[in-house]
């Protein structure tokens, strides 16, 4: 019989505010079937608000976040005790019933300088557990396969065409968008051309299409690996006065689609 039992991970931090809540949602997004993923704090704290806008913006799944102390998991075992912090490592430098303990040290991103400090952490915390799957998982095959990133030149050539970029930097600030309103937006009257470009995107997984009544509506993939994401997100916020006529021209659209049902 196939042993089914997952590994079991602690992540620690001294707040449980921020870090260790991306690092938890993180390892559960990229291989919750491998892993029972936990947080907690030694002197906990609400969780930050920017910590969980960095995770749904990329779509990774942060509802029941709820800050823990590290007492609340007291006398449990763990295949895996992270400390993300200098303090919580000296805090928690030999932690009970752990199988093997490792010691990460990220900046606090409530601190960190520079631009979007929370996303350059999670983004640095996605690297560092792609890195931990490869070395410790030996299943991590089953993983790679689920989270393989499209080939890098394939990526960047799809945003080598204005209307495949501007499409992904309207889509990036709208949710999702018909063919009706790129072609609006970008003021294209060859619905083919607009298509093709879509097609070129869906080919190399970077949208994905929903059909909604007689409407076909078209989003950023949410399974794109974050490196990717964070590519499109901050090209378009960067640079958002380069879409500033598409987004007026959106704007002033009449007879927009039906959007009732937005979801799924």
């Amino acid at each position: 019989m196939t042993n089914t039992k997952k590994s079991t991970v602690l992540f620690l931090c001294t707040g449980n505010s921020a870090r260790s809540q991306m690092a938890e949602a993180l390892l559960r997004h990229k291989a919750g079937d491998l892993f029972e993923v936990h947080s907690a704090g030694t002197h906990p704290e609400a969780v930050d608000s920017r910590a969980l806008d960095a995770l749904q913006k990329y779509g990774i799944d942060a509802k029941d976040v709820v800050s823990k102390d590290v007492n609340t998991f007291a006398g449990q075992a763990f295949d895996y005790v992270i400390s993300l912090c200098d303090k919580a490592s000296v805090e928690c430098r030999s932690y009970p019933n752990a199988g093997k303990q490792l010691a990460w040290d990220f900046p606090d991103p409530k601190t960190r300088v520079g631009n979007q400090p929370f996303y350059t952490t999670l983004n640095e915390l996605n690297t560092r557990l792609a890195m931990f799957l490869l070395v410790e998982e030996k299943q991590v095959k089953q993983v790679q396969e689920t989270l393989q990133d499209a080939p890098l030149t394939e990526f960047f050539k799809c945003l080598t065409d204005p209307i495949r970029l501007k499409t992904l930097m309207l889509c990036h600030y709208h949710g999702e968008l018909c063919v009706c309103e790129l072609m609006e937006a970008l003021q294209e009257e060859s619905q083919p051309k607009v298509s093709r470009n879509l097609a070129v995107l869906k080919k190399a997984n970077i949208i994905k299409d929903r059909k909604h009544g007689q409407w076909v509506f078209y989003k950023i993939n949410p399974d794109l690996p974050l490196w990717e994401k964070s590519v499109i997100a901050e090209s378009t916020e960067n640079n958002v006065q380069s879409i500033a006529e598409e987004l007026h021209r959106l704007d002033a659209m009449k007879n927009r689609p039906d959007r009732a049902s937005f979801c799924k």
